[in-house]
């Protein structure tokens, strides 16, 4: 049984540490903000000059004049500051976000990653995503491992163009945790229900599988 995206969101949560600072794109990265551990304190970034996010907020409490980057209502936790948006990219470009989490379109076993473009499709920008993947220190992708075709968004190279190369570190599916190595990618654990022979059939790449893989602990 594969995840829907709040799995995905609360998987990627465990990957959060004590007193990291953390950008979440647009999409389902922005559901990790409601599953952030209880005993850590984790301060999300957002491009447009905020930071200090908290979960989003309970239906009818929404303030409309405070949104992330991807202009969705959200909340703010104690401690919180607000600053212009080059401000913002400065803390991204100097290297002072300790995780960035992405969705994406394609991700290579090299750690390539195309999130921005659709070729036919209106799209108004990349937004903060080229920055993010140049100076992040650690990113992971939340994605489906699939696209609505059925065709891998897991392969050996992104047909589609670029955001970064060689950057991302992990990849959280609706099927599987997999990590990106020198040697392409690992296998780490299977979603509830989910066979490793249907993770290996829906990836466009080789997949190095190592003993008996865990399912995720959620």
């Amino acid at each position: 049984m594969s995840l829907d995206k709040n799995g995905i969101a609360k998987r990627i949560a465990q990957e959060l540490k004590d007193g990291y600072y953390v950008n979440l794109g647009i999409g389902i990265p922005t559901l990790v903000a409601n599953f952030v551990p209880e005993n850590i304190e984790v301060i999300l970034q957002s491009e447009n000059g905020l930071l200090g996010i908290g979960p989003f907020p309970e239906k009818g409490k929404a303030d409309p004049d405070l949104i992330n980057a991807g202009k969705q209502t959200v909340t703010t936790i104690p401690g919180s500051a607000f600053f212009d948006s080059s401000l913002s990219f400065a803390m991204i470009r100097g290297g002072h976000i300790d995780l960035t989490v992405l969705g994406a379109f394609e991700v290579t076993d090299k750690g390539d990653i195309s999130s921005w473009k659709i070729p036919g499709k209106m799209v108004k920008g990349m937004g903060g995503a080229m920055d993010l993947v140049a100076a992040a220190k650690n990113i992971i992708v939340a994605t489906t491992h699939t696209d609505r075709h059925g065709k891998p968004k897991l392969k050996t190279k992104c047909d589609l163009p670029l955001t970064g190369i060689r950057c991302v570190k992990k990849i959280v599916s609706d099927l599987a945790v997999i990590d990106v190595t020198d040697k392409g990618f690992k296998l780490m654990e299977r979603a509830p229900g989910v066979s490793v022979e249907e993770i290996l059939e829906k990836t466009g790449a080789p997949v190095i599988v190592e003993g008996d893989i865990p399912e995720m602990n959620l």
